[in-house]
């Protein structure tokens, strides 16, 4: 309608060429320098491309007189603006030096792309309409003659002629000339010229058409120029052009403009083509190709390569030749645009699909953006993708990838037009490996082609034409006498193709050829034939067979194997069909002769390659077994050294005859295992031991709340804080983890150090965080680049050095190990008062000495020698003071009586969350662990049962007291926590690595295993206290009067007793059934905990029944551990003490309050903690971002809104409204919130660009593939393709595994060394 009433087209478009007023002599538009203001003014100006591109957008049903009349003036307009289009920015070559400024080309392809689509639309208007059809093809070819009238003023005609045929042209050299790779018009023609033959108007109203007019030469000159200057930009003429006419030629075949540009060329091209004699049109080719010389003249490749060295000009025509075959194979079998061969559109998409798979599978948003899209950015490749691929859906990283079809192979065509060089390197090296898969010969021989539209028919002989035969004979010759000319294995690949292309057409037309009609395309009689009287050079088919043979064509063997095939079987169709007889030739007979050679020849190498390689096999024998002759000695050590590692690690009948007991008198024991490691930084190999210089494994110690049951809590004042005692909510741990690679000592210091000087040396301003920060003693391992910030020292297992006394008394039962510890307890605590206080005098102190009677045995004033070397000493002061460091976050300070708790701590956390990982992955406890998770618990254990000889025995010898008080209380610790608020895991590895310091001064007999084993049950039995106190009495309908067994009975019974101590508030009795169920699921996680922490501390392997995933384990637990399997029998036996400790647990004012409901208690087993439930569909996560606004701007919404997977909150990042103050520095919400939710490690998604961000501190951070997928199994970080998002819960427990493995800052330090850019983001500000 506004086209009808207003003439809308005419006015958009001459107010558009209002606009660009800048023109040359020509009429052309000439663009200024592409500035930043220019580049706004054209935008501004662009947008009445859009205003007109929306008068096109529906296409008119019906045409009246008026539309027509309308349409075709806003034609005549658009015709205007195309022809100031025409040549526009032409290029010269430069010849001699480099040019000297870059020539403005941006504008001139920005107004190519945002017409390309105004100019589809317009031919699809006027294909709706025959009449308005005619008319713009009429006037299209007006315009364009008046653009080219006088193509040939002012260049001199010349004729050129090659085997009889004749052709005027002009002189024109693209080299010395100026070309211009904006045509335009000559491009809507072509556009139109398909339309009259796909709408079939040139066959119906020929009389109307002014085909008569045309003039081929004319049509097919400016597109030929542009093909050549492309093939010449190719072949390296245009080096000196700079980088402006790169950019030109690669925009020119990119898939957002190739539509109306390249593809475009090739239509006029095959148009002028199907209207002239294919001789004359070859010749013109050859002259703006430059190469009309080397095929006109006979041996002029000799002359050329014997007289001319220059290597560059000999490359340079090679490349042109290549390029120029290139085109013809182009020409002749590109016919998948509907109207210039028999298909549809879809026809033409299946075909793109197909080659961009024949390259490598690819993922739907790739295979999208290598398609081009129509005006509704349509690419329309749903609806034939199904048809040529099949999906494969994405593992737990990478994409969703289409595969190609294998019975679509057959449609690859290795010469396709919109391949780039690379991508057809790519594609023929798949296809070929592909075929080699599948045992098929690796010739790629060209598809078989649909055919031409009757406009276009005549296009066919162009391979079947003189001079085409006298280039394929040149070339052929050239490559049988390969030592005398210049040629290359991609001319006589190409030539090859286009033979094979040949008789494929003839096949075809034998195939469809009716009675009546003769086929006019003789292609086989024509290369069998030999040449002239003069030269008698042997035909085409002869050199072939020639070449069969030729040891330098291995590649192509197949290919010409392939060839000779096919001519024999279109030979025998012409034979049979009655319409035209050849002459025999002897092809058949000669290429069955040669076949057989071939076979002979390729068996006799496989059999001279077999017996060579037995030979050499022998040969390895021999040598290996005169090898071991010669070292007899150092063989037979490493297989006992073999046979005794495999004993301790597979549990093999030496020790799995008797039960393996890990702690206790009655523990097993093992042969010491001598251990040899290899330092990764001088390779030096080195014996564990005592005395011998310190090995080392690189560490990393981090703060952690991934066991947290209490985020809103932290440490107000670390300096004041102790942290004796864990509370059982876990809220912050110190976990260490290491990537299991051995140093020594000394080598990694020097490591260090030069880590730390580089570091230093690095100047000022140029201080960008790397991924690791020196000053708070990080590095990267050496041989991983994992990062670390410490490092744990390698120690034989610490407990049998300590333990080398006879234990020759009777060993005391729990009661009498608990008063005679009592009593060393309290001498201790006397003789502490007693240096502190100050002297008064010797009479008193002597009288208080007297009352003071030493336990026997028990000698206060002993202080045992330190067993370890100075390097190992070392080493255990800097990881323990690391450890210090990092989880109480002060100074270190390797003094502090804080160390040893802190060291201790990090080796409970640690087993901890380890049994916690396998627990939720349903892992048996001893299975096989990752070596790296295996080393680094056992140096930790280790390590931390080693520390105490490096600290203050007094210090160690406090703590245990105050740790032993807990449990069993004496006068002078007050103030201790309830029995409620003590993790027992980490009480008892605090109470069984302290022990040693208290141990060591005790001659009284007692073994140190004794001790450990009575800590144990004393801790158990506090935790099934603790169990029962918190258990919930669900009633599960089950009779509570009569238990069933003596579990049962027996934790009734201790539950009636803990009754009758608090008071009667605890709840009513529930069942024995129920009671025992909740104490055994409670006591599980501490159980395998405590199994864990023995295993590595004494070194006795683990039973093969724990082994086996599956049952729970119970009673193999027990056993292990030394425990009986009816828990409750521990406090039976030792009734007597028992009963006054739980009085004296259940009278503490605490137990009380939470008894009457006044506070709240950690209730067992713990739940693990998982990452925020996420929701399916991403759409929900968005809607529910958009109602977030920042909490500190009044209701604004939120720019970025993040969500923390942790916890669920929802932050305002990245905005200065929500920056708060963090240790004297500004940081954004999340950076901020990472500290109060994870200790300075945080994971977030970001809503709006549907990225996860992992971040750690402030200065590290990086982003992570989201869990959130479309349907074709990709992400869409930034959502910039819009398709629907739903959640992958495999990717999401992968990032939940990262979380609980702790392994968010390696992943970070990983990223960061990969990608330097991540690097340069402030992380803090997010």
């Amino acid at each position: 309608m506004l086209i009808t009433e207003e003439n809308l087209m005419s006015i958009i478009i001459k107010t558009f060429m209002d606009h660009l007023r800048h023109r040359d002599a020509h009429g052309r538009f000439q663009f200024e320098r592409y500035t930043a203001l220019q580049a706004f003014k054209f935008r501004r100006v662009q947008s009445l491309i859009l205003d007109l591109k929306y008068v096109l957008i529906s296409k008119p049903t019906e045409w009246s007189d008026e539309l027509r009349q309308k349409f075709l003036e806003g034609f005549d307009a658009f015709l205007e603006l195309l022809k100031c289009m025409q040549g526009m920015d032409p290029i010269t070559r430069q010849v001699g030096q480099h040019i000297e400024m870059e020539p403005e080309w941006e504008a001139a392809f920005t107004l190519q792309m945002k017409l390309t689509h105004v100019i589809s639309m317009m031919q699809d208007w006027c294909a709706s309409d025959e009449k308005v059809l005619i008319e713009a093809y009429k006037k299209c070819l007006a315009v364009l003659m008046q653009c080219h009238g006088g193509y040939t003023d002012g260049e001199q005609p010349i004729t050129l002629s090659i085997c009889g045929h004749s052709v005027e042209t002009i002189r024109y050299c693209v080299s010395q000339e100026k070309v211009s790779i904006h045509l335009p018009v000559s491009r809507l023609l072509a556009g139109l010229h398909v339309l009259l033959s796909k709408s079939e108007v040139a066959y119906k109203f020929p009389e109307l058409l002014p085909l008569s007019e045309l003039s081929p030469p004319m049509l097919i000159e400016h597109p030929l120029r542009c093909l050549v200057l492309c093939a010449q930009v190719h072949a390296g003429m245009w080096r000196r052009n700079g980088f402006s006419l790169v950019n030109q030629i690669y925009y020119y075949h990119n898939v957002k403009c190739r539509r109306e540009m390249f593809d475009k060329d090739i239509v006029m091209l095959q148009t002028g083509v199907s209207m002239m004699d294919p001789n004359h049109f070859l010749m013109i080719m050859l002259s703006r190709f430059e190469l009309y010389q080397i095929f006109s003249t006979p041996d002029y490749g000799k002359r050329f390569s014997s007289e001319i060295t220059h290597k560059d000009v000999v490359q340079q025509n090679n490349t042109l030749i290549e390029e120029m075959l290139y085109l013809i194979i182009m020409l002749v079998g590109e016919r998948f645009s509907p109207g210039v061969g028999q298909v549809n559109a879809t026809d033409e998409i299946k075909r793109e699909i197909i080659h961009q798979l024949s390259i490598k599978p690819m993922a739907h948003s790739e295979l999208v953006k290598s398609l081009p899209e129509d005006e509704n950015k349509e690419t329309g490749m749903e609806s034939v993708i199904e048809a040529v691929a099949h999906f494969k859906k994405p593992g737990l990283t990478g994409r969703g990838m289409y595969e190609l079809k294998p019975e679509c192979a057959k449609e690859f065509n290795l010469y396709f037009y919109h391949f780039s060089r690379a991508e057809q390197s790519k594609a023929e090296e798949a296809q070929r490996k592909l075929k080699r898969q599948n045992r098929e010969d690796t010739a790629l021989p060209p598809p078989v082609l649909p055919p031409f539209c009757p406009l276009f028919a005549s296009l066919v002989n162009i391979l079947q034409s003189d001079v085409m035969l006298c280039i394929m004979g040149t070339i052929l010759q050239w490559a049988v006498e390969h030592n005398g000319y210049a040629w290359s294995e991609s001319m006589l690949q190409r030539v090859l193709h286009l033979i094979g292309m040949a008789l494929q057409e003839e096949k075809q037309h034998l195939e469809n050829v009716t009675e009546e009609h003769v086929v006019t395309f003789t292609f086989t009689q024509k290369i069998s034939k030999p040449g002239e009287a003069p030269k008698n050079s042997p035909s085409i088919l002869a050199m072939l067979e020639t070449l069969q043979n030729a040891p330098y064509l291995e590649v192509h063997k197949d290919m010409i194997r392939w060839i000779l095939k096919t001519f024999n079987a279109v030979k025998k169709m012409r034979e049979s069909s009655p319409t035209s007889p050849v002459a025999e030739t002897e092809g058949t007979i000669m290429e069955e002769s040669s076949r057989d050679k071939d076979k002979a020849e390729r068996k006799r190498k496989a059999e001279i390659a077999r017996l060579r390689r037995e030979k050499i096999m022998a040969q390895m024998s021999e040598m290996q077994r005169h090898f071991i002759d010669e070292n007899k000695e150092l063989f037979q050590q490493t297989l006992e050294l073999d046979a005794s590692t495999s004993a301790v690690l597979d549990n093999s009948p030496v020790v799995s005859d008797m039960t393996l007991t890990a702690l206790g008198p009655t523990q097993t024991q093992v042969p010491e295992q001598r251990q040899f490691v290899t330092c990764i930084l001088c390779q030096e190999e080195q014996e564990v031991k005592v005395e011998s210089r310190a090995m080392v494994l690189a560490a990393f110690v981090q703060r952690s709340t991934v066991l947290s049951k209490n985020r809103s809590k932290f440490i107000q004042d670390p300096e004041k804080y102790d942290p004796l005692f864990m509370h059982p909510d876990l809220s912050c741990g110190t976990h260490t983890s290491s990537c299991g690679h051995i140093m020594h000592a000394h080598c990694w210091q020097r490591y260090f150090d030069s880590v730390q000087a580089k570091e230093q040396r690095r100047q000022q301003r140029l201080r960008l965080h790397t991924s690791y920060d020196v000053e708070n003693g990080e590095f990267l391992c050496p041989l991983c680049e994992c990062l670390s910030n410490t490092v744990i020292p390698l120690l034989l297992p610490p407990r049998n050095i300590f333990n080398n006394r006879l234990n020759f008394s009777e060993q005391p039962n729990l009661t009498q190990w608990i008063r005679t510890i009592s009593q060393q307890i309290k001498a201790l605590q006397f003789l502490r008062k007693e240096e502190s206080s100050p002297n008064n005098a010797s009479t008193k102190n002597s009288e208080n000495m007297d009352e003071l009677q030493l336990p026997e045995g028990f000698r206060p004033d002993f202080h045992p020698k330190n067993p370890y070397s100075e390097s190992i000493k070392e080493m255990l002061t800097t990881f323990g003071t690391a450890t210090y460091k990092v989880g109480l976050k002060v100074h270190p300070n390797e003094e502090d009586p804080r160390v040893p708790i802190m060291c201790w701590g990090s080796c409970a956390y640690t087993i901890q969350s380890i049994e916690r990982i396998l627990s939720d992955e349903d892992k048996p406890l001893f299975g096989p662990l990752p070596c790296r998770l295996d080393d680094c618990l056992r140096s930790l254990t280790r390590f931390a049962a080693a520390h105490w000889t490096v600290a203050s025995l007094s210090v160690v010898q406090g703590h245990f007291c105050k740790l032993f008080a807990s449990l069993v209380p004496n006068d002078s610790h007050e103030e201790l926590p309830c029995i409620l608020d003590i993790d027992m895991f980490h009480l008892l590895v605090g109470l069984v690595l302290a022990f040693p310091a208290l141990q060591c001064q005790d001659f009284s007999g007692i073994s140190l295993g004794t001790g450990d084993l009575h800590i144990f049950h004393l801790v158990t039995m506090a935790h099934i206290i603790q169990i029962l106190l918190t258990s919930c009495t669900e009633e599960n309908g089950m009779d509570q009067e009569n238990p069933t067994c003596e579990e049962e009975s027996a934790v009734l019974a201790l539950y009636k007793t803990l009754h009758q101590y608090t008071g009667s508030a605890l709840k009513e009795i529930p069942s024995g059934w129920h009671l025992w169920r909740s104490v055994r699921a409670g006591i599980m996680p501490f159980l395998k905990c405590s199994a864990l922490f023995f295993h590595y501390l004494n070194g006795v392997p683990s039973p093969p029944d724990i082994q086996v995933p599956g049952t729970s384990h119970f009673e193999h637990l027990c056993n292990y551990l030394s425990l009986p399997n009816n828990l409750i029998c521990l406090f039976q036996e030792n009734s007597e003490i028992m009963n006054s400790l739980i009085e004296s647990w259940c009278h503490n004012s605490e137990v009380k309050r939470y008894l009457e409901g006044e506070r709240d208690a950690i209730r067992y087993p713990r739940e693990s903690n998982k990452l925020i439930n996420l929701p399916e569909d991403y759409s929900s996560l968005i809607n529910q971002a958009s109602n977030f606004s920042c909490p500190k701007s009044g209701g604004d919404k939120s720019r970025a809104p993040t969500l923390c997977l942790v916890c669920g909150s929802l932050l305002c990042s990245q905005s200065y409204c929500c920056q708060t103050e963090l240790e004297g520095e500004d940081v954004g919400a999340c950076t901020a919130h990472t500290y109060s939710c994870g200790s300075g490690v945080g994971i977030f998604l970001r809503v709006r660009e549907c990225q996860v961000l992992f971040l750690a501190g402030k200065t590290k951070g990086c982003f992570y593939s989201p869990p959130y997928l479309d349907d074709y199994g990709e992400t869409d970080q930034g959502l910039r393709r819009g398709n629907p998002l739903h959640l992958c819960k495999e990717r999401f427990k992968k990032i939940q595994k990262l979380w609980h493995q702790h392994s968010v800052t390696e992943e970070i330090g990983h990223a960061q060394e990969a990608n330097q850019t991540l690097v340069g983001i402030d992380w803090q500000h997010l």
